[in-house]
């Protein structure tokens, strides 16, 4: 069982930085791919960033690719979502989640590839 929370969010201008955090819970933190999507009102959720088991490797989606980085730090039980040139496409709720199933590369892109979500947190972009 993995329960998470983010943090982090808040309301930043266009070209701003935010850095969200996604504590969990559970001693098998460490074996979990974690993944990072948002959903922006009336649309459905996306996939933005996922880090290995290991944080070995990293995928990123195109529309944030060079602007955002993920990070997990295992010893905390956290991974993280730094977001540079901030957008106002970027405004959503991000949620952070953890795979179905251990040790995964972070590349699962679908929602229904997750079997544990955060609450979300709020960012939103203004120009």
């Amino acid at each position: 069982q993995v329960q998470l929370v983010e943090s982090g969010g808040g309301l930043v201008q266009a070209g701003g930085s935010l850095r969200l955090s996604c504590a969990a819970s559970g001693r098998t933190f460490s074996r979990y791919a974690m993944g990072w999507f948002r959903q922006a009102q009336g649309k459905e959720r996306e996939f933005v960033a996922g880090i290995r088991w290991n944080g070995g490797e990293k995928y990123y989606a195109d529309s944030v690719q060079g602007r955002f980085t993920i990070s997990r730090d295992n010893a905390k039980n956290t991974v993280y979502l730094q977001m540079n040139s901030l957008k106002p496409d970027d405004t959503a709720v991000y949620y952070c989640a953890a795979p179905w199933g251990i040790f995964g590369s972070g590349n699962s892109r679908r929602p229904q590839e997750y079997e544990y979500w955060g609450q979300g947190t709020q960012v939103t972009v203004s120009s």
